[in-house]
């Protein structure tokens, strides 16, 4: 793995209405939120910079928690292009659905990732953008949620999540590590986002192995 993805600088205040929500779902679901806070804007753009900029992409967006994400994709994402949004927590769909109208919300479990796109008619998509907490899940979700997005991924689509920089050494970080490593051909470390609460690295992944 080698780190070429760039930082961005920006950095970011959620509102106090983001954070509110933010909150009371950490509070219901703390084996589903793991983050402090909101992602930054450094972080979200780093994440989305996957996003095609061109013809009509399907993307889809996992955990996306009060949107921080979610407003860099929709700021890469072309006018014919579609984003559907998969979050499990009821309050921060009704979040999302209240301060982002155009955004597809589909409220269930990424585990189920292929059934909840085909009741839209999405079948492939063009991108995955992940704000899961991949440190909360034990192997087995872990691989179900990955090779969910492996079978949905187009050819020339990839898949991007994060980390929190003080996790790396720990053996479930190293184990999520390998897990990408066998779900995808490709997969690239980015530089550390230093801005973000804490502060974060992405992984770029492209070309799933088939499966077997």
């Amino acid at each position: 793995m080698t780190a070429v993805v760039a930082e961005s600088g920006a950095s970011d205040r959620p509102s106090r209405g983001a954070r509110r929500t933010f909150l009371r779902a950490a509070v219901r679901r703390p084996a589903a939120v793991g983050a402090v806070a909101p992602s930054s804007v450094g972080l979200a753009e780093l994440l989305a910079s996957v996003v095609p900029r061109s013809g009509g992409p399907v993307v889809v967006e996992l955990g996306p928690g009060t949107g921080a994400v979610s407003a860099a994709i929709d700021r890469r994402l072309p006018e014919p292009g579609r984003h559907l949004a998969v979050e499990i927590d009821p309050g921060m769909c009704e979040y999302l659905r209240r301060t982002r109208p155009t955004l597809e919300v589909v409220p269930g479990d990424a585990r189920q990732l292929a059934a909840l796109l085909a009741e839209r008619g999405v079948g492939r998509v063009d991108a995955v953008v992940s704000g899961l907490p991949w440190a909360l899940f034990d192997p087995s979700t872990q691989e179900s949620i990955l090779g969910e997005v492996a079978r949905l991924l187009a050819p020339a689509g990839a898949f991007t999540t994060f980390a929190y920089l003080h996790g790396m050494p720990l053996n479930t970080a190293r184990r999520f590590r390998r897990t990408l490593a066998a779900t995808f051909d490709e997969v690239v470390v980015s530089k550390t986002v230093w801005r973000n609460l804490p502060p974060a690295f992405g992984y770029v992944c492209r070309r799933p192995h088939p499966p077997g």
